[in-house]
């Protein structure tokens, strides 16, 4: 009978020694291990971690100062100057314009915007050039051809028609145009032949029936000028070699 007690003793408490190791495996295979009975833990929340914290407010802080300087150095490397308006939004001021060009019309040539000088020429035998430079600040026409007065003529001479040219001659601020003058016959056909000493050149207008402004009197040599009834001179020239060809 004690026989029979011991063994059953021996089971039961083997049997609640495999309930215990049943246990205590399942406890650590879950990573959890054996939790303690008694009085619970509070856990403090971690700091900062409020979306209205001291340190959200800081980082959204440095985002827009970040955001505002780039900002700036994009509009400072455009070359624009850049300004605020009332409403926060960035205004753009203009650079300086173009200054707008000249509509200037070109007037007449005359003796008051221009400068003349006469030079006699070896060759052609007894012709002089005429120099007619522009002096003014604005483009000007120089029309038809001179009117030409040696000493005290009365009348002024005669065109060479074949020397026209094609267009009206143009000059700009500083530019020149040239016209010859046939002072007496090559060979001695001329008649009435004397000396001059001075001269006078007027201009003509566009219709070319009058002269314009006022006149220029460039200086001759000092022992003057042989002319006679054979004076001629030609059109206005843009090139001197078209002047010296007639």
């Amino acid at each position: 009978m004690s026989n029979l007690r011991t063994s059953r003793i021996r089971l039961a408490g083997a049997a609640a020694t495999a309930v215990l190791a049943t246990f205590s495996l399942g406890a650590c295979s879950d990573g959890t291990g054996v939790k303690e009975e008694g009085a619970s833990t509070t856990v403090q929340p971690s700091k900062n971690t409020n979306p209205d914290s001291d340190t959200g407010a800081s980082n959204a802080g440095s985002d827009s100062s970040s955001t505002s300087s780039t900002s700036s150095t994009s509009a400072g490397s455009s070359g624009a100057k850049t300004s605020t308006n009332g409403s926060g939004t960035a205004a753009h001021t203009p650079t300086s314009k173009t200054p707008a060009a000249s509509s200037a019309k070109p007037v007449t040539c005359e003796g008051s915007n221009t400068k003349t000088v006469a030079a006699p020429l070896n060759r052609p035998l007894n012709h002089m050039l005429l120099t007619v430079t522009n002096t003014g600040s604005k483009s000007c026409y120089l029309y038809g051809y001179p009117a030409v007065r040696f000493g005290e003529a009365q009348a002024v001479p005669p065109v060479i028609e074949d020397s026209q040219p094609q267009a009206v001659v143009t000059l700009q601020p500083g530019e020149s145009g040239y016209a010859s003058v046939n002072l007496s016959a090559a060979d001695g056909s001329g008649t009435d032949g004397h000396t001059v000493k001075s001269l006078s050149v007027y201009f003509q207008g566009r219709s070319g029936s009058e002269s314009v402004g006022t006149g220029a009197h460039p200086s001759l040599p000092a022992k003057g000028v042989y002319v006679d009834d054979s004076l001629k001179v030609t059109y206005w020239q843009q090139e001197m070699e078209d002047a010296i060809n007639w």
